[in-house]
């Protein structure tokens, strides 16, 4: 039987209004097109390796949206770093400073859930405002023990469901210093934000008070990327460098003072805002950034457009839309930057 999206299936759509109703399932319309490609996977895969590799990627999606949608309306910040650094450590120290100031100003704390700068980030959180998204390994990491009973563990077999999480649930992403797990990490929340293939968040890295780990890497970059033209000079302004905590949580914080989200619909950007501009203010972005505006298109305040209730909760915001050029995400992160000196 050949299946299909359209509702040209007979029986079977019939069968599957049956299952939904019986059910009571939330938006049966895409529950009914996940249903669809189970049954289309089941029909054109006969490799049972594949199968399970959907089956568990759907379970672990499913279960990473329970432990995040309680706490939907908190704003949360990913925290990597080595899971071999001592608490005895002064870097291990530094990470529980700044996650307490996290969560002093309602932040939460999300973190891989294992050892060192994972259990550091935790433990200044405290686990009533923490995350640990974990992994399983041939090694065993364990939960460390500030998590460890907590509702807010999750477990994955597959480590791009866990980095799916980091980023999807996170409004700022902090690095303490750590081997080759956390500058992947590092090196792929930059390239999905110079990509926009995520929003622009806040990345910031956290030095030792030496400023031997990260100043170095940037070195690094500035010397060897940017002088062979690898990258640009407007993508330094997707992170920011700090030995000092206190600076780390103002430079996330400031970044939502008046910005408060974006997202894509079609060619159009739309970023949501904490409090609307004034006509002057829209002169001013467009006088200074004028290079991240599509020629024709001009920023606008606009309402939600029709797309955007698929999330109900952030109707209310006042928008600033326009065309992107989709090349300059450094600039735009300057373009946000701007906005919040307003």
């Amino acid at each position: 039987m050949k299946l299909n999206f359209s509702r040209s299936n007979n029986e079977l759509d019939e069968l599957i209004d049956d299952i939904l109703r019986m059910t009571g399932v939330n938006h049966p319309g895409i529950i009914r097109e996940m249903i669809i490609t189970a049954l289309k996977a089941g029909q054109e895969t006969d490799y049972l390796a594949d199968l399970k590799l959907m089956r568990t990627t759907m379970k672990e999606m499913r279960y990473t949206n329970k432990v995040f949608g309680p706490h939907r309306d908190r704003m949360k910040v990913t925290i990597f770093g080595s899971a071999r650094t001592s608490p005895e450590e002064p870097i291990y120290q530094k990470c529980v400073t700044f996650s307490r100031m996290l969560a002093e100003r309602g932040f939460m704390a999300i973190t891989g859930g294992g050892g060192g700068i994972m259990q550091a980030g935790n433990e200044g959180a405290g686990a009533e405002n923490s995350f640990a998204v974990n992994i399983r390994l041939p090694f065993e990491q364990e939960t460390n023990p500030v998590m460890n009973g907590s509702r807010n563990v999750i477990t994955y077999k597959y480590f791009f469901n866990r980095k799916v999480a980091f980023l999807k649930e996170a409004q700022a992403v902090v690095l303490f210093p750590g081997g080759f797990g956390t500058l992947d990490e590092a090196m792929e929340t930059l390239t999905l934000i110079q990509t926009g293939k995520n929003p622009p968040i806040p990345l910031v890295l956290i030095d030792d008070d030496q400023g031997d780990y990260w100043e170095k890497w940037f070195h690094f970059i500035k010397e060897t990327l940017l002088k062979r033209g690898l990258i640009s000079g407007e993508d330094f302004s997707l992170f920011s460098v700090t030995r000092d905590p206190a600076e780390a949580v103002r430079i996330i914080e400031d970044f939502y003072r008046i910005y408060h989200s974006s997202r894509f619909v079609g060619d159009t950007l739309v970023i949501r805002l904490n409090r609307p501009l004034t006509a002057e203010q829209l002169d001013i972005l467009e006088k200074e950034f004028h290079e991240i505006i599509e020629p024709g298109s001009s920023l606008r305040i606009t309402g939600p457009l029709p797309e955007e209730l698929d999330q109900p909760d952030l109707v209310h915001l006042p928008r600033l839309s326009f065309e992107f050029n989709h090349h300059s995400y450094g600039l735009l992160k300057a373009f946000i930057r701007r906005i919040n000196a307003f």
